[in-house]
């Protein structure tokens, strides 16, 4: 429903007054009405419609208002795919506006129950039924905080949904709290020989409102399971023979699950020969042709709901919207729900929350405040407790920068975009398998997985991006020289040259090691960004680099010296991997994650890495599958794709203020830096 009004030049956006203060204090209310204007309280004489929250008792004011002064009222709800947390916590991601009544008020024709009676087409028939699979897949409801957990029961069980006393869509729905109770027993009557569950309401679990089950008969008891957890509903969707419900979108979304729902009320799914109903349905839904699932989805859910994607700001239909949701739900239930932090900064604490959303952080500085079986995340390869000793984790995670990082140093805190959190070992420690390890060992790539790869490879490339993506001087391959090796210089101190390094650990070995092997070779060095930055010392007599080398090159792009070189010559470091996707020759002289497979010139190769592997696998692994990636401004987990896209733009604006904030920072960082060292 657009919100348009007629007007002298056409067609303008329809001016809307808002009186309740609790409307106007949703953030996300004006981006989810882009097509109407949402007029102050004090032009509110100035306007074209009010707009009510539901049926609320602040909605009886703007009722009142609208009839006093012969505006139409546009009733506003929550949408059936709500937001990430609950509607205390934040605001809607979707929204409903209703000119003719509002879905859950059985009692009034809505515009909900007008569009599911509309004949829809092949097309959106077809639509409808892709994203109720996409519903499922992405294993979404209305709320989705919440991680799931397996039925505490074991073969098919009733689901009975408890719902919040005073609801407006119980009332609404014809029912009562009797509703509840007739429920209950009709379930254990009708099913006697099934476990039943009791589900109670998120915002009953969080403990802000009350339900209907205070208490059970003993009777009821013996054969009740009650679920007073917040747990996610759709391992129970999945799981169950049927539900029982009142007014509750649970029952909606039991029928995208396929499961038969058994209505006590009359909500905005029942009625239409797709329920078996208690109540009789409204004659005007009594009346309409039989309706299909698909009809009920395709109004329900993408013609009468109003999306926005968190990403943008911007309006999006509901599958944009169902794709955000499912990555989140992914990414924040992959580690325990509680996580103890040891040993990080002050500076990096909300990096690592960001990074392990989903999970409750506790920080802590000692391990002795870290009981024992927990789960521990650590930065790097920090030293922790073997399994037969005091203190000992259930499961280690370590964390690392990620492959595509950031415009600007990490050791200039410069936030990141991407991180990698290791729960098996760490992507530059080749004395044992890591998470990236096993991941490029065994995943089957998939023609489209290796699709997606090649398109972001190219999109990297198109884009020029790096890890640090630093540097703005430029740089000129010797005119008449056949043969040009870039040599990167490492901090030696770093742990990829401890844990990854058996042969050289010295960039000045390395050099000297490149000059012998090439001896009429154009060899170009340079030096680390953190060294040239004096955040990390030298290295080792690495002074001396131009004695072993035709070029010392500083303040250059890595992009552009990759494209001109012929061959790149490393110890661990990533400018390999950044090599291999420009298809350039890599010699290593360690065990970076990306040597091994078949695709370098291995000097000290890894026994255990047998698998011959594309180029394309190998960046599905290394920058799809093993890392995560944070958008900065939002906090929330973004794609590959959209993390290459935040790069290109940060780049570009990576100027004035902020970058002289970090050089005006440096001196401190460079004091601090030599602090720890000693």
């Amino acid at each position: 429903m657009a919100l348009v009004s007629s007007g002298p030049s056409g067609a303008q956006p329809l001016r809307c007054a808002v009186l309740s203060l609790g409307m106007r204090r949703l953030r996300t209310l004006a981006l989810l009405l882009d097509d109407a204007e949402v007029v102050p309280l004090w032009r509110s004489h100035d306007v074209d419609a009010v707009l009510a929250w539901g049926h609320k008792r602040a909605a009886a004011r703007a009722e009142a208002w609208a009839a006093w002064h012969k505006r139409p009222l546009l009733r506003v709800e929550d949408g059936f795919l709500r937001s990430l947390g609950l509607g205390a916590d934040e605001p809607p991601l979707s929204v409903v506006v209703d000119d003719l009544g509002i879905y859950y008020d059985a009692a009034r024709p809505s515009r909900l129950e007008q569009l599911a009676q509309r004949v829809h087409s092949a097309a959106e028939l077809e639509r409808a039924a892709a994203l109720a699979r996409q519903w499922r897949q992405a294993r979404v409801s209305k709320y989705n905080h919440a991680r799931e957990s397996a039925p505490p029961v074991d073969g098919p069980f009733v689901l009975v949904v408890d719902q919040t006393a005073g609801d407006a869509s119980i009332r609404h729905g014809q029912a009562d709290a009797g509703s509840f109770a007739r429920m209950l027993e009709a379930a254990l009557r009708e099913h006697p020989q099934r476990p039943v569950l009791l589900k109670v309401h998120p915002d009953v679990a969080a403990g802000r409102k009350q339900g209907h089950f205070p208490s059970l008969t003993p009777a009821q008891a013996a054969r009740v399971t009650v679920l007073a957890d917040a747990a996610h509903p759709c391992a129970l969707l999945e799981a169950c023979a049927a539900v029982y419900t009142v007014t509750s979108q649970l029952g909606f979304e039991a029928l995208l699950w396929g499961k038969p729902v058994r209505c006590f009320g009359m909500p905005f799914y029942a009625g239409w020969g797709l329920t078996r109903d208690e109540l009789p349905a409204p004659a005007r839904r009594a009346a309409a042709p039989p309706r299909t699932l698909e009809d009920l989805v395709h109004a329900a859910l993408i013609e009468y709901p109003r999306y926005i994607d968190p990403d943008t700001g911007r309006r999006c239909e509901v599958e944009r919207l169902l794709e955000w949701m499912a990555l989140q739900r992914r990414m924040r239930s992959r580690f325990a729900p509680e996580i103890h932090a040891l040993g990080f900064s002050r500076w990096k604490r909300p990096i690592v929350e960001a990074f392990l959303a989903g999970s409750r952080v506790r920080f802590v500085k000692e391990l002795s405040q870290v009981p024992a079986g927990a789960t521990l995340a650590v930065w790097g390869r920090r030293a922790v407790p073997s399994a037969d000793q005091p203190h000992a984790p259930a499961q280690v995670l370590r964390l690392e920068d990620g492959f595509l990082r950031s415009v600007g140093l990490g050791a200039d805190l410069v936030w990141p975009l991407s991180w990698v959190v290791d729960a098996q070992g760490l992507y530059y420690d080749a004395s044992a398998p890591s998470g990236l390890e096993r991941l490029l060992a065994t995943t089957e790539f998939t023609p489209a997985l290796l699709a997606r790869a090649a398109a972001l490879r190219e999109r990297v490339l198109a884009l020029g991006l790096t890890k640090y993506n630093v540097g703005t001087g430029q740089w000129r391959r010797p005119a008449g020289q056949a043969r040009v090796i870039l040599v990167p210089g490492q901090v030696e101190s770093d742990a990829s040259i401890t844990y990854g390094a058996p042969m050289l650990r010295t960039n000045m070995a390395l050099l000297q090691a490149v000059r012998r092997s090439a001896p009429d070779a154009w060899v170009v060095y340079k030096p680390h960004p953190d060294v040239l930055a004096q955040l990390r010392r030298a290295g080792v007599d690495e002074h001396e680099a131009r004695q072993h080398c035709n070029e010392v090159v500083t303040d250059v792009p890595m992009q552009s010296l990759l494209e001109a070189v012929d061959e790149v010559h490393v110890m661990t470091s990533l400018t390999g991997f950044e090599a291999l996707l420009r298809g350039r020759h890599v010699r290593t002289y360690g065990c970076p994650f990306y040597a091994g497979w078949g695709l370098t010139e291995d000097m000290a190769p890894v026994a255990r890495r047998t698998r011959r592997l594309t180029l394309d696998a190998l960046v599905a692994g290394a920058l799809i599958l093993y890392p995560s990636y944070i958008d900065r401004q939002t906090r929330h987990f973004v794609t590959p794709e959209q993390a290459l896209d935040a790069l290109a733009r940060w780049r570009v604006q990576d100027t004035g203020t902020r970058r002289r904030t970090h050089w005006a920072l440096r001196p401190l960082l460079q004091i601090a830096s030599l602090i720890k060292k000693k």
